[in-house]
């Protein structure tokens, strides 16, 4: 089964548009291809229904349907970091449990993308972070860098974290999320010697993206191979 975990330098980076873009690309290699988001903070009313947008943004780039109860385990009502959205409603998130519906929904797919919520050490409870579910899912990791000030470091701390945790860094995307960034492709090339992991697409500035236009150069083992 091939998959992947993606996180982001931080949170609003564009890792939904990413994923979706991931999905999208898989889609050619694979038939049953799933996207997750064991997590989401803040949900929406849509067509009569509580869900969040993020998860669905994922069951539409997908290519097999699935419950919500496997695809986005845990929904809560309000878009802050996931332990306090937890608390507000007395709900404890636990790392175990969203593994396993990830391993139930990994008997269902081909590939799987797991979306992660915030950046990579978003908390999740009073001990565990994003970085504790990356690890327990053991996926490789693919990082979405928001082209702004401030990149660089949060780029590489990020490589960093994934690293010690002992998971592989499979590539990284950049996302255009301020037009006005100066130098971006300077930018981009540093990232490029310095984060050790190939580029996998570099997605322009654009008011609503289309996550099925996105080229993405999956890693070689994704195209039809196990990576795991």
């Amino acid at each position: 089964m091939t998959g992947c975990f993606v996180t982001g330098t931080d949170t609003g980076v564009g890792k939904t548009l990413a994923a979706c873009g991931l999905l999208h690309a898989l889609r050619a290699h694979h038939a049953r291809v799933i996207g997750m988001k064991p997590v989401a903070a803040g949900m929406a009313c849509i067509d009569g229904r509580w869900a969040s947008e993020d998860a669905l943004a994922l069951r539409a780039a997908s290519s097999v349907e699935v419950s919500p109860e496997l695809d986005n385990p845990l929904l809560l009502p309000d878009p802050m970091s996931p332990h306090l959205a937890a608390a507000r409603v007395g709900v404890r998130i636990e790392v175990a449990e969203l593994a396993r519906s990830y391993r139930a929904l990994a008997q269902r797919a081909d590939a799987v993308v797991v979306e992660g919520a915030g950046g990579f050490h978003v908390p999740l409870n009073d001990t565990d972070t994003g970085a504790d579910l990356a690890q327990a899912l053991g996926l490789p990791v693919v990082l979405v860098v928001g082209l702004r000030l401030g990149c660089l470091n949060h780029a590489l701390l990020t490589a960093e974290a994934i690293r010690s945790r002992g998971l592989a860094l499979a590539g990284w995307i950049g996302n255009h999320i301020d037009p006005a960034m100066l130098a971006p492709v300077d930018n981009i090339d540093y990232l490029r010697k310095r984060l050790g992991a190939p580029l996998l697409a570099v997605i322009p500035h654009a008011a609503r993206p289309d996550p099925r236009g996105l080229a993405i150069a999956l890693p070689p083992p994704w195209r039809g191979e196990a990576i795991r």
